[in-house]
């Protein structure tokens, strides 16, 4: 009976809305129409899961399973995409231990990871360099031009170096043109891959005023969507208000990092925009109240300012809450997801612009060496991990609504002209023998 309300309700609260659902290639990719994305003609939302990890385990053939155990649990809670790295750059176990050179081992460790989301129906969000040193990041890519000698001052040279550029240029053409050893597919013609991702967090402190970092996303957005026009693209932002909205500004949390939400989403070839969101770092000093206030207004005015300032889709690509906190209690972590979901699923109900949100992070059992405070393992995280299914259950029945109307409309439309073409030349008398 509590499904059948909800549907009631969902009904009643969609055939509000103005959805215009009409017919598309049903070839699986995710795409986007205004500001909702689409798969297969229907509107789309998103309930998934961050695990930088698992092209790193994937790796090793011996480990491979957790990787499989994870997209397994994700799926039985429905869980539908996952946001990972598809960079590690110099170091221990590198993809690319040098520029334009890569560790077979590790780029077979990526195939298998697209190859088990496919396999669970779990879609796939791939970031392509690190802002941080962590798996390298833009340090390495300066360390590596100076090697070459380039005289580089700064990582943030990254964005600006037309060496370092070429080599990350490189690295999105390797990656995005990678055949895949288990699917036999190519990444670029893989509907298993969402979207691509230009940097994780991508910021530049040297230049406030976001200048770089508009031409650095601005020619790298373009580059990505000459080589592939299937898959969407994002930058990889945490939301951080510059100097296109001054007014929005006095919302960061103390951050001025050269990024700009409104002005960076607004560049063409990004076709979504995303937002972090980690109150407990970000206002670390205050209560869990003011930290629930904070993560609140931060998610409503992205979600209104890419429905109406950007039109385009946004995704919240992290958001947590970490059991290291000084004075942790673990309601606090339900709170933080009920807060974010609701948001989601609200905006979803009236047709607004939020397409979903993914958590920091899914861990399955064996990787508590790669647990940051943030990891969730869902066999063990019982309130946590009901809230997530619930949400999975509610925005699937919203999409379900939407195709059951869009169902409808088109069998409409083909009764119509049925008794069209019945009534016309000669009234429909029979012709001939």
């Amino acid at each position: 009976m509590k499904h059948f309300a909800l549907v009631f309700l969902l009904a009643n609260l969609v055939s509000q809305q103005c959805f215009h659902v009409s017919v598309e290639a049903r070839d699986g990719f995710i795409r986007t129409r205004g500001i909702h994305f689409m798969l297969n003609g229907y509107p789309y939302y998103a309930n998934g899961f961050n695990a930088y990890w698992l092209m790193y385990t994937a790796s090793d053939p011996s480990q491979r399973f957790k990787v499989s155990n994870a997209f397994r649990e994700a799926a039985s809670h429905g869980l539908t995409v996952a946001r990972t790295w598809a960079f590690s750059d110099g170091g221990y176990r590198p993809l690319q231990y040098s520029p334009g050179f890569y560790n077979e081992q590790m780029f077979t460790g990526l195939d298998f990871v697209v190859s088990e989301a496919r396999k669970y129906g779990i879609k796939l969000i791939l970031s392509l360099v690190n802002n941080y040193e962590n798996f390298g990041g833009k340090k390495q890519y300066v360390n590596w031009a100076r090697s070459h000698g380039q005289y580089l001052t700064s990582d943030d040279d990254f964005f600006r170096s037309a060496v370092v550029k070429g080599y990350y240029m490189n690295h999105v053409r390797t990656v995005l043109n990678r055949y895949n050893r288990f699917t036999g597919i190519h990444y670029k013609d893989d509907p298993t891959i969402m979207a691509w991702e230009l940097m994780n967090e991508p910021r530049c402190t040297s230049d406030p005023s976001g200048r770089t970092i508009q031409a650095w996303i601005t020619e790298m957005a373009s580059f990505v969507k000459s080589i592939d026009r299937n898959h969407l693209l994002e930058a990889g932002l945490e939301g951080f208000y510059g100097q296109s909205t001054p007014q929005r500004k006095r919302m960061n949390p103390g951050f001025d990092i050269g990024t700009d939400f409104i002005a960076n989403n607004r560049i063409p070839g990004i076709d979504f925009a995303t937002v972090h969101c980690y109150p407990d770092q970000w206002v670390s000093s205050s209560n869990q109240q003011y930290q629930l206030s904070f993560l609140n207004n931060w998610l409503s005015a992205h979600f209104v300012d890419a429905q109406y300032a950007i039109r385009k889709p946004i995704l919240v690509a992290e958001f947590g809450k970490s059991f290291k906190g000084s004075g942790y209690e673990a309601y606090e972590r339900d709170q933080v997801f009920n807060s974010v979901y609701y948001k989601i699923y609200a905006s979803a109900k009236r047709g607004g612009a939020a397409g979903g949100a993914l958590f920091w992070q899914l861990l399955t059992e064996g990787m508590e060496s790669f647990q940051d405070g943030y990891g969730l393992m869902l066999g063990q995280s019982s309130s946590t991990a009901n809230l997530i299914a619930r949400q999975s259950r509610k925005l699937y029945l919203i999409r379900k609504i939407f195709a059951r109307r869009a169902n409808m409309r088109r069998w409409k439309r083909g009764r119509a002209n049925r008794g069209f073409s019945g009534s016309g030349g000669n009234g429909g008398s029979r012709i001939g023998n």
